[in-house]
């Protein structure tokens, strides 16, 4: 009687295991073309993971396969009817291997396609990424025109939770606020804004039912990509807005980590009421001009009384105080210390708010000339919500710019632009650090095409006068100096112009603005900035180091902060005194700000 083989020789003589192998192999070729090729063609990604499920499913269904049935030159018969003898002797075939090879080399081409189409999803200048989207104005189809705020509320909060993935590029609302809600060029605003998809939709809010319709489209092709219409409860639109972001984040395919994944589904606040008066403090917040920032500052402080665990809203009042003094007149040293209590309030409330963390460090670096401090907090706010461009515009134009690293600071301020395109100030700010970095026509270049965007811009009409003076064109600086004045004069504008004139030798024009500053003073708080500017172009060195260490001893950050990189205090460079001071500006701070 014959000994009866072992299990593992049975399992060879079988071909189970040459089965296991090329099932593997070629099971992980169609695992490949599902997840690298199906994207392009738009097959939605459901598909993709039916077609891993069922490679799954398949693999211990073919091994049995495998272990009952044998493949002979007659056809397919159960093992037991083959004869063992005939099939030791039958001559060894190996097309298996040459399935095994094949399947590999396509799998690994596949795999290295993949990993290289991954990197350079947004390669090419002129190219949109896949995974880029923009949220356009929802449509208010509510009777009552204040429901506006809440359209707007809508859109806010699934951009920002969709701002949190950082598998996806997100554009701005500053941006996206220039288009109606379903506007028939699509592809042209694709481009202008650098998204691939759009999203639109509108909401009609009627006492406590709420109706929000929306849908995804592919803005080059026209392609739906999703739709749906939400009836819901007036207190469900919380829930309501996070299942449109994440999925939007599904239907464009984005990876989500898991802290991702929580950051969309959180609720910032349960009550509606809360809700409305934040976003209509965030609404004005956003138009950036006299009474509005006030009027934000009143919506916010309402919205926190409703809600005072509500640390969104802390964060939305931190970023007004912090505006006021620039545009409302309001004492600077009070809106600091305000924002800075709210800011610290909000973190304690949620200490992973990306808000949060990008208001102190805007304070910080404002209110306290605390550049290593500022950069951390703005770090975090990236590492929390990637696709905020106020906080890649913040940490490359703020702390980056007054520590001279420069190419970071470039990388940055793109980066701010790409999520961003049609901000002015964004768009300005890049040119901003072009000068700093000492890239004067870059400069100009940049703030030039801002102004294509906006030609009234004051801003970027005394910015770009600073790249010119410091590339050496006085003429043309004062020429940006006239128009900013004409545009939106201030005292800071006016400094400018009478120190570009006194370099040119009118140096009455210097002497006339320094009486006018001495008698703002006894109106208001002059900074110490404007004087030294002054002094410096009445080669008055003494006075202006003075003027410029009261100004860091009263914490004027947003002029001092940026002293070491400053072109217009270029002829101070090397002079001991000045020296120190940027020693302190830039030291690191010792206070704990928590």
């Amino acid at each position: 009687m014959s000994e009866k083989p072992s299990f593992f020789a049975e399992v060879k003589r079988r071909n189970v295991y040459k089965v296991a192998v090329a099932y593997a192999v070629v099971g992980w070729v169609i695992a490949q073309i599902a997840t690298q090729i199906f994207p392009f063609l738009e097959i939605p990604n459901w598909i993709v993971r039916l077609v891993i499920v069922l490679i799954a499913i398949g693999f211990p269904i073919a091994l049995v396969i495998a272990w009952a049935f044998e493949a002979t030159p007659e056809g397919i018969k159960r093992t037991e009817d083959v004869d063992l003898n005939a099939a030791a002797r039958a001559p060894k075939k190996h097309a298996w291997i040459y399935v095994v090879v094949i399947s590999a080399a396509i799998s690994i081409a596949l795999f290295f396609l993949g990993r290289y189409t991954a990197r350079n999803t947004a390669a090419g200048p002129n190219e949109l990424s896949a995974k880029s989207i923009a949220v356009l104005p929802f449509d208010n189809l509510s009777r009552d025109p204040d429901n506006a705020f809440f359209a707007e509320g809508v859109q806010d909060e699934i951009l920002t939770r969709l701002a949190k993935v950082a598998d996806l590029k997100v554009i701005a609302r500053t941006s996206t606020q220039r288009f109606k809600s379903a506007p028939e060029n699509l592809p042209d605003i694709a481009k202008q804004l650098g998204a691939l998809n759009i999203l639109e939709g509108s909401v009609q809010k009627v006492n406590d039912q709420v109706r929000v319709n929306v849908q995804l489209i592919n803005a080059m092709t026209s392609a739906h990509l999703w739709a749906e219409i939400y009836d819901r409860k007036l207190s469900d639109i919380f829930a309501v807005q996070s299942d449109i972001a994440k999925t939007v984040a599904d239907t464009l395919q984005a990876k989500l980590t898991g802290s991702e994944k929580r950051m969309m589904a959180a609720q910032a606040t349960t009550d509606t009421t809360a809700y409305e008066l934040y976003h209509k403090g965030r609404s004005l917040w956003g138009k950036r001009s006299g009474d509005n920032i006030p009027k934000a500052i009143a919506f916010y402080e309402q919205a926190i009384a409703h809600d005072p665990n509500y640390a969104l809203a802390y964060a939305g009042l931190s970023s007004a105080y912090i505006l006021a003094p620039f545009y409302a007149g309001a004492d600077r040293r009070e809106s600091y210390s305000k924002a800075k209590e709210a800011a610290l309030k909000a973190l304690r409330l949620d200490p992973n708010l990306a808000e949060g963390h990008l208001a102190l460090g805007k304070v910080l670096f404002f209110g306290e000339i605390d550049l290593a401090g500022a950069m951390r907090e703005y770090k975090r706010a990236i590492e929390l919500k990637p696709n905020d461009a106020d906080a890649h515009h913040w940490f490359g134009n703020d702390a980056l710019c007054a520590l001279e690293q420069f190419e970071e600071a470039i990388v940055e301020g793109r980066r701010s632009v790409e999520l961003d395109p049609l901000s002015v100030v964004i768009n300005a700010d890049l040119g901003v650090t072009f000068f700093y970095a000492r890239r004067y026509d870059e400069s100009a270049k940049q703030l030039r095409k801002t102004l294509e965007l906006d030609p009234t811009s004051f801003y970027t009409h005394y910015n770009l006068g600073i790249a010119l003076q410091a590339a050496g064109d006085l003429s043309g600086a004062i020429a940006e100096f006239e128009k900013a004045k004409q545009l939106g004069d201030n005292t800071y504008v006016s400094t400018l112009y009478a120190q570009a004139k006194a370099r040119a030798g009118d140096k009455d024009a210097a002497q006339r603005m320094l009486s006018d500053l001495d008698q703002m003073s006894q109106r208001r708080e002059v900074v110490g900035y404007l004087r030294a500017l002054l002094y410096l172009c009445l080669n008055n060195k003494e006075e202006a180091l003075r003027w410029l260490e009261q100004g860091y001893a009263e914490r004027d950050g947003s002029n001092i902060s940026t002293i070491k990189v400053d072109p217009l205090l270029a002829s101070l460079h090397g002079d001991p005194r000045f020296e120190a001071l940027v020693q302190k500006v830039t030291a690191p701070k010792a206070v704990d700000h928590r």
